[in-house]
């Protein structure tokens, strides 16, 4: 496996797991309310988080700027509610500066192209491109034009689609994640030993897991199966305003899973049995050999 670096921290063979805490638009259109969640993974042991940017005229289908629906807001266009929740440049420059003061790592999933020239500005350490964008040829393309590594979601694709997908991104700087694009997934679903079949198709590629079932158990597993990343969303509270906040962690599970993934990783030990100093007194104590 090929490891990559992702600003001051390396993903791949014998590394850490990097561990992802997905903002994605839990936010709610406040700053206020994504230095919190940035606080709060940073809290939890994160490595970095993730948010997402679109451009609401080219990722909205016209036929449903119209639609009137009930936001925190009030009543409002569907396309005005698009609006509300996507920072300015303003808003991520105060993001970006947040993040390195408080010394985590922030990056965001483009949905178009022109947000992936609006992310660009900030220099991101990876490109992260979500589940929904996999089939998006013209954005792959333009992302591996970049230079930057890519993290690549793969919820909702075929092995044939995912196969194309890495034709145009190439390999060197490619990240792969397992996922599925149910909010929450059910456990049945998750699928987790296909990291292990990506670990088979793509040598050399980090593979990762981005998680959206309820509980930690799945993506504990993810970890034990091999994965190299794990991405997981992050709120404030589950009951919040947001179609992604019953798919997220709080805060506090957050904390349990950062401690737990790191328990695992001392627990799987290097794969050479030996026989521990710890043990020389129970071996001695309890060891029977028979003739």
């Amino acid at each position: 496996m090929s490891n990559i670096k992702i600003g001051e921290k390396t993903i791949g063979t014998g590394e850490p797991v990097y561990i992802i805490a997905e903002i994605g638009i839990n936010h709610n259109g406040s700053i206020e309310t994504a230095k919190r969640l940035i606080d709060g993974a940073l809290f939890a042991g994160c490595n970095a988080v993730k948010f997402q940017k679109r451009t609401p005229e080219i990722c909205t289908p016209r036929d449903q700027w119209d639609l009137e629906r009930d936001t925190p807001w009030g009543r409002m266009t569907y396309i005005e509610y698009r609006h509300k929740v996507e920072f300015n440049f303003d808003q991520y420059a105060e993001i970006d500066a947040y993040c390195h003061q408080r010394g985590i790592d922030w990056f965001a999933s483009p949905w178009d192209v022109e947000a992936l020239q609006f992310l660009l500005q900030f220099d991101p350490k990876v490109i992260k491109l979500a589940s929904a964008s996999l089939t998006d040829n013209e954005l792959l393309k333009a992302a591996h034009a970049s230079g930057k590594p890519i993290m690549l979601s793969t919820g909702m694709s075929t092995i044939e689609q995912v196969k194309a997908a890495v034709a145009l991104t190439g390999t060197d700087k490619l990240l792969l994640a397992q996922a599925t694009s149910t909010y929450p997934s059910k456990v049945e679903e998750l699928n987790l030993t296909v990291i292990r079949t990506y670990m088979e198709l793509f040598p050399g590629v980090p593979i990762g897991y981005s998680g959206h079932e309820t509980g930690l158990a799945p993506t504990l597993a993810a970890v034990a199966l091999g994965a190299s990343f794990v991405e997981r969303h992050i709120t404030l509270d589950r009951a919040m305003w947001g179609t992604d906040q019953a798919a997220s962690v709080e805060i506090g599970g957050m904390f349990r899973l950062v401690k737990d993934i790191r328990d695992i990783e001392k627990a799987l030990g290097d794969g050479q049995k030996r026989v521990f100093d710890s043990e020389l007194g129970p071996m001695k104590k309890l060891r029977k050999h028979s003739a």
